[in-house]
């Protein structure tokens, strides 16, 4: 995707892209954070079990890297616009049905449908934050991560207000779809049209995106999802079960790291305009396997809880840091880039959901968050996929 404007040349109408850019971000991890702390309402309100939920959380995240990979068709050729409306515009109608759903089928249908939509959603506002990045010229694109993560935070506030004034599932569902969908009209009357720039006529323009820097950034994208998955879903066990934290203790973790997430992406910016990407992510990586080192080997819920908030602190620069360097390998193909890259967050998202749990069942949970110590000691590795780097051109006059 590429803006029309000169590098730096902050344009009212850059300006309205970004506010609205930002607004499909929050939209987004409002939703996400809605649905995923009202896990135990759906298993008292429909009579399902621990492990239905997790056959759940594990077809969302296959559904949403479907729905990241058919977003790439529609942004080639109609734009990041309309793919990114499509998803948001699915992933409110899933929050109804879910609310509304009268049985588990209809309900398992409206989880199908807000993973098709949340991958959509995922890969569209990323193709937008890399377009409205380049259009100024320099590093903005953690900043929108970081209104995922706010908005992720009130969703979970949300939930926590509506258990303590007596709301009904269906109730405090519907009215967060309702949220969702002024965030997502706000978002869809300023977000950028995405479409590239036209090839002159007459010539022929091969853009050929090599395939070892988008490995590299996969691979990192992945090893950070794994963890980040480590963390949501499984910190409050660990803290309850091992260290024997009260319930609401145990949820201290979660916000903990979300918290330091927060933090974290709104000072990335500044720190990559400082110290360069490569930098970034490597110090991201070193405080991330500190705070993973911490939770490990924790004696009690406080010092787990700290290790947590290390790792929020550390490694979740690197998902925007990720799609930022994807943008810049082929500025004429940055859609389907993006859209590429994107799926290895499902990829690293079933991993690390299914591997942490299986490792804490096979043995304990202590044990299951060496395996994203493990792949954060990777990262400091992989920090050399993030070395800027763009791909040849080669245009061909047919006339």
């Amino acid at each position: 995707m590429t803006i029309a404007t000169s590098p730096g040349l902050v344009t009212p109408r850059l300006r309205t892209a970004r506010r609205a850019t930002a607004a499909a971000f929050a939209a987004q991890g409002f939703l996400f954070a809605v649905l995923l702390t009202h896990l135990p309402q759906f298993e008292e309100r429909h009579g399902i079990d621990d492990g239905t939920v997790t056959l759940v959380v594990l077809g969302v995240s296959l559904l949403a890297g479907v729905g990241s990979v058919v977003a790439e068709a529609p942004a080639r050729r109609r734009g990041s616009s309309v793919a990114l409306t499509c998803g948001l515009v699915t992933i409110v109608a899933a929050t109804v049905v879910i609310a509304l759903a009268p049985d588990l089928p209809v309900l398992f249908v409206g989880f199908g449908c807000y993973g098709l939509g949340v991958g959509a959603v995922d890969a569209g506002s990323n193709m937008q934050a890399v377009a409205v990045q380049r259009g100024y010229g320099r590093s903005i694109l953690t900043s929108f991560h970081a209104w995922w993560s706010g908005a992720g935070i009130v969703g979970a506030l949300w939930v926590a207000l509506g258990e303590r004034i007596g709301l009904s599932l269906p109730a405090g569902l519907l009215i967060a779809a309702a949220a969702a969908a002024l965030l997502a009209a706000f978002a869809r009357r300023g977000i950028l049209p995405g479409r590239e720039l036209p090839v002159p006529a007459g010539t022929t323009e091969t853009i050929s995106v090599p395939w070892r820097p988008v490995l590299l950034l996969g691979s990192a994208m992945a090893c950070f999802y794994v963890a980040d998955a480590g963390v949501s879903n499984w910190s409050a066990l660990y803290l309850h079960d091992l260290l024997g934290a009260a319930a609401g203790t145990a949820a201290l973790g979660f916000a903990a790291y979300q918290g330091a997430a927060l933090t974290s992406r709104a000072a990335g910016d500044q720190l990559v305009r400082r110290i360069g990407a490569v930098a970034t992510v490597r110090i991201g990586a070193l405080v991330g396997i500190g705070g993973f080192a911490l939770a490990v080997l924790a004696p009690n819920a406080g010092v787990a809880i700290a290790g947590f908030a290390l790792v929020g602190l550390g490694l979740p620069v690197v998902a925007p840091l990720c799609f930022s360097a994807a943008g810049a390998l082929a500025p004429g193909a940055t859609d389907a880039v993006v859209a590429r890259v994107n799926v290895f967050n499902y990829l690293g998202a079933v991993v690390g959901g299914v591997t942490v749990g299986l490792v804490g069942t096979t043995v304990d949970l202590r044990a299951g968050f060496v395996v994203p110590l493990v792949l954060a000691i990777a990262l400091v590795v992989l920090a050399r996929g993030f070395v800027p780097h763009t791909v040849v051109r080669r245009t061909e006059d047919t006339r």
